[in-house]
Order: structure tokens, then sequence, then C-alpha cells
């Protein structure tokens, strides 16, 4: 058994130098020249720490991986009890009631965070269908989130239509421009189809900044209205010709009535993506998706179409890129282009990329950690894009296959 002595000296200088640049010092501003501002000691002996780490790991990896290898396995667990349909069945149920109970348990700050959860959910769904399922590696979705969302904030403003109409016009549009972006890709994939749809998501974000008449440019959208529940508002005075909800059932009002009500309204949308997503991967469909994704040569030696292909990955997966953006649009009342950036669909794919390609419960699991864990350890928000890309490396490295990577029913033949 050796010791990897000069890589894990190399690897914990590396990792020193790097954050002690990151971290160690700051460019601050004072007046009008910048100053440089060294990080104090506790910051270092952090850096000292992650080095030391680093180095060890990389001296002792071989007694490490032999010590995984010496843990013994109980005999009896041949299978996994999740491999079970039924026992998936149960968990898939407890999992959705304690969805349901969740806002009559929690506080209002609570419930917003698991709303802003679900969004993130139903766009790691949609973009899961491209990347993850038919294998296009797309950097631009953010730009469909942008097109739901300006579409209903548009057809509220100049038109009067509701939330439920516009839901509908916004899952159309984005599903259009999935349809539109997938003909400059279809001969493209890798690097190439990443550079083009990265361009498309920057031309939406540019194009609603400049179309200031009808946009609003840089100034955004607002009071763009909120849902309501069979034409039932949660406000407290409804406008002529509509009731409030408190009214209409006899009840005080609370405000709180709002937030649970969009709570749920973003759980039933995840539920039939959910529905869907899983009808469609059984479907012959979802099964072209993962061909293509496996070898787009041998698709087409089967006589199957990359062109239609594609172009229904992109068209539905934009299609619930719609739906969240419309959502999103309707639960924060004011929308602009800033909050359509390409670090959203850097989250977006990370989440994919995190939870395991092309699995569902691992999407939903990403979700929750990529939107919660900022929001717990606020202290360190200076340092969250380091922590981001440090959690990705380390994926990379351990376990490339995702959390909770997709599985496929299959039969194996007795040996």
């Amino acid at each position: 058994m050796r010791l990897h002595f000069k890589s894990a000296i190399f690897s914990a200088i590396v990792v020193a130098i790097l954050t002690a640049v990151l971290l160690g010092v700051r460019l601050t501003q004072v007046g009008s020249q910048l100053t440089v501002v060294v990080a104090d000691n506790a910051v270092f002996w952090k850096i000292a720490a992650a080095a030391g780490f680093i180095f060890l790991y990389n001296l002792l990896r071989d007694w490490i991986d032999r010590a995984k290898a010496a843990i013994p396995r109980p005999e009896g667990l041949k299978s996994n009890p999740l491999d079970v349909p039924l026992v998936q069945k149960l968990v898939w149920l407890v999992i959705i009631l304690a969805a349901l109970a969740f806002p009559f348990l929690a506080g209002r700050s609570q419930i917003d965070l698991a709303t802003l959860v679900l969004i993130y959910v139903m766009l790691g769904l949609g973009l899961n269908i491209v990347v993850g399922l038919a294998g296009l590696l797309d950097l631009g979705y953010v730009g469909f989130y942008a097109v739901g969302a300006y579409t209903y904030a548009l057809l509220a403003q100049y038109f009067g239509i509701g939330f439920w109409s516009g839901l509908v016009a916004a899952g159309i549009m984005a599903a259009f421009f999935g349809f539109i972006l997938g003909f400059p890709v279809l001969r493209l994939r890798g690097d190439y189809l990443a550079i083009v749809t990265l361009g498309f998501g920057e031309i939406i974000r540019i194009l609603l900044n400049n179309l200031t008449e009808i946009t609003g440019g840089p100034r955004g959208i607002g009071s763009i209205p909120k849902p309501t529940l069979f034409n039932l508002e949660f406000a407290r005075r409804a406008p002529e010709g509509t009731q409030t909800f408190h009214d209409f059932f006899g009840i005080a009002f609370n405000s709180n009535h709002r937030v649970i009500f969009l709570y749920l309204l973003a759980l039933v949308l995840v539920l039939i993506t959910l529905f869907v997503i899983n009808r469609l991967m059984r479907m012959p469909i979802g099964r072209t998706w993962e061909a293509m994704r496996e070898d787009e040569i041998a698709c087409r030696a089967l006589g199957l179409n990359p062109t239609n292909i594609k172009l229904s990955a992109f068209t539905i997966g934009a299609t619930f890129a719609g739906f969240a953006g419309s959502f999103f649009a309707a639960r924060q009342g004011f929308i602009s282009p800033e909050s359509f950036t390409f670090i959203e669909s850097a989250i977006i794919l990370a989440i994919v990329v995190l939870g395991g390609m092309g699995s569902q419960i691992g999407v939903v699991l990403a979700a929750i950690i990529m939107t919660v864990l900022p929001e717990l350890a606020r202290e360190f928000n200076e340092y969250r894009m380091l922590l981001f890309g440090l959690m990705m490396v380390l994926m990379m490295i351990w376990r490339p296959q995702g959390l909770l990577p997709m599985k496929r029913p299959h039969v194996e033949l007795r040996q």
C-alpha cells in the first residue's frame, strides 16, 4: 500500500493558493480608489484546514478505498426495498400527504420558501426532459422561463387576461419558442449545442431589455394579477363584480390564505408535471429520447427520426418552463429581465446534474437542496458561488451519476 505523497502535496498547494486568492483578499472601494483588504486570521485557518484535509485524503486514499471495501454488507438485503412498486407508491403517498399538510403547520416565510422550491422543481423536471432524457445540453433554458412569465404579464396588462387563461397561453408560447429553437440545433451536439442555446437565452433577455415600449425594459412589469380560486379574490376587498375568499366562506380576512393557496397551486402544478413526464417516459417517445441520448447513430440505423425526437424534447421541456414562468410572474406580481439571467439556467442545470440525469425524485431532492441551503446559511452568502462550484466538483468526483440516479425497469437472467 503506497502513499501518494507528491499528488497530495500538489493538491494541497493548489487548494491553498486558489482559496487564499478567492477568500483571503478582497477589493473594496475607498473614495474613488480600489483598496486590497486582507481577511482576518480565522479565514486563513479555514483555508489551512481545507488544504490539510485535501492533503490527508490524497495521501491515504488507498487506505480509504480499502476501508470502504471492507465494510460488511448484510446478506439479507439483496435488493433495495424502494425498488418494490408497492413501497414506491406508499412513499409517494406519504410525501404528498406531508406536502399537503405542510402549509397549515409552517410559518409564512417557510411557506414562501417552499413555494420557491416547487417552482425550481417544475423547472428542473422540464429541463430534465431535454438534458437528462434526450441528452441535449441546454444552457438557455431560462429563456423559456422568461417567455412564459412575460406572456402572462403582457396578456394581463394589455388584454386583462386572468391567470388560468394566461397559464395555458404561457405554456403554448413557450412550447412555440422551444419548437423554433429546435430547428437551428438539429445538426449540433455537445459544446456547439450548448453555445447556441446559451445565445438563445441571452437573446431573449436582451430583447426584453430593449423592447421598452412593450415590456417596459429594465423597469419591468408590475401589478400582475394574482391567481384566483374560481374567481374568488384573496384580498381584503375585491374589485367590482367579484367576491373575496373570506366573504364567500364567512371567515375573517387573513393574508396567509393567499400564501397557502399559492403553495397548494404550485404543488398541484408539480404533481401534474410529475404525472405527465412519468407517463411520457413509459411511452414510445420517452424510449426514443433515451435511445438518442445513448447513441444517435444507432437511432438513425433503427429508422428513428432524430429531428422529430429533438423537436419533441425541446417543445415539451419548454412547455413546463412556460407554466413555471407564468406562475412565477403571478406570485411575484412584478418581473424584469434581471430575473432571467444566465445564473438561473446554471442553477436549474445544476439541479438536474446533482439529482441524477433522468431521475425525477432526484430532481426534487436536488431542488430542495439548492434552494433551501442558501437560505439556511445566509452568513455564507458572499461565498455562495464558490460553495456552489465546490459542491458540483465534489459530485463529479465522488458520485457523477447524481444523488438518486435514474433506474430503468430491467430483467436479469440467472447465471
